[in-house]
């Protein structure tokens, strides 16, 4: 039977045996074990790559089991960190798969690290800091990732070749990429998280057998729920003096001055994070968000509270943001993070 494990697989002609053996031999590194990661993760372990390292700060709650299908009510109940449920999930799947899971934060000298070491990188994150440092990484070590994001009933998706295409630095540059929304504030639902992932993986397959020129080479935008569509050449976007793929890249998101800085503030039992460049923030507008979700939302002319029972999260004009209630940075983030994707 494991004989014909890949046998529908191997007769669509553009893989066939030899693609087949070029994905059993090939690395892969998944960012983020949320609803993107769990659907690539998944389809990558049944099409057969060889490894597939996952990293992932997180533990399994009952709000992801919705859309993050490798879970399961007993592992949000024990609050199972997700590398580790998605690895035990995904061996039971294919054994024959090495699967490295990794219970960590993803910073920049973490993934300086692993990218060192993979064909691959997908992007499965929930956030533009960490897909910056994915970005500089792959372009640093020529390694290809593909990006991806999705919101309510709304994805985006890009495949981004170091060399070839823009990167996520001139497309943020050029493009809007994010309208400030994310799950934890308009939702989502998990048709939006399926295409996304099919996209993910259509490419990630191309990538992993070598067929470079079926890569779609545009930008992928769609809303299921206003049935609409679009591609996007993206071609025209790349910069030859951009930090991260120009001529003279100097990759700034892989080093402490681009890195937010963390702090815990003694006897106060609380978390501070700090950008690290100066930022005006619209409190106004998070006003707005939070309050429409009935939370407990206080603002005057100086900073901006949400109180997201047991914890009080204040944020300040120039973007700096308190966390009350933990002085754990990983847990803090989590609520820093459904302030800012």
């Amino acid at each position: 039977m494991l004989q014909e494990r890949y046998s529908r697989q191997e007769l669509f002609n553009p893989i066939g045996k030899s693609g087949q053996n070029k994905i059993s031999d090939k690395h892969v590194l998944l960012i983020g074990a949320g609803a993107l990661g769990t659907g690539n993760a998944e389809a990558l372990v049944r099409a057969g790559v060889g490894t597939i390292t996952i990293v992932d700060r997180d533990y399994v709650e009952a709000s992801n089991l919705q859309r993050q299908q490798l879970y399961s009510e007993e592992d949000a109940k024990k609050r199972m960190p997700k590398a580790i449920a998605a690895k035990e999930r995904l061996s039971q799947i294919n054994s024959s798969v090495t699967i490295h899971a990794k219970i960590m934060d993803a910073s920049f000298a973490e993934l300086s690290s692993l990218a060192q070491d993979v064909d691959l990188m997908i992007d499965a994150t929930d956030n533009y800091d960490t897909r910056l440092i994915i970005n500089d990484a792959a372009q640093k070590y020529n390694v290809p990732w593909i990006y991806g994001a999705c919101v309510g009933s709304y994805g985006m998706t890009f495949t981004i070749i170091p060399g070839e295409t823009p990167c996520l630095q001139c497309l943020w540059d050029n493009i809007p990429m994010s309208g400030g929304q994310t799950c934890d504030t308009a939702g989502i639902i998990s048709p939006a998280v399926n295409m996304v992932v099919s996209y993910q993986t259509a490419e990630a397959l191309k990538i992993l057998v070598e067929d470079w020129q079926a890569l779609r080479g545009k930008l992928v935008m769609f809303d299921l729920w206003e049935n609409t569509h679009t591609e996007i050449n993206v071609k025209k976007v790349k910069k030859k003096n951009c930090p991260s793929c120009g001529e003279q890249a100097y990759f700034p998101y892989l080093s402490n001055e681009k890195l937010m800085k963390t702090a815990v503030l003694c006897g106060r039992d609380t978390v501070q994070f700090r950008p690290s460049e100066k930022k005006t923030i619209d409190l106004t507008e998070i006003e707005s968000v939070f309050s429409s979700q009935g939370l407990v939302v206080q603002r005057n002319p100086y900073l901006l509270s949400v109180t997201f029972a047991p914890h009080r999260v204040v944020v300040f004009y120039d973007g700096r943001v308190l966390v009350h209630g933990t002085n754990n940075v990983t847990e803090a983030k989590k609520y820093y993070h459904r302030i800012f994707s």
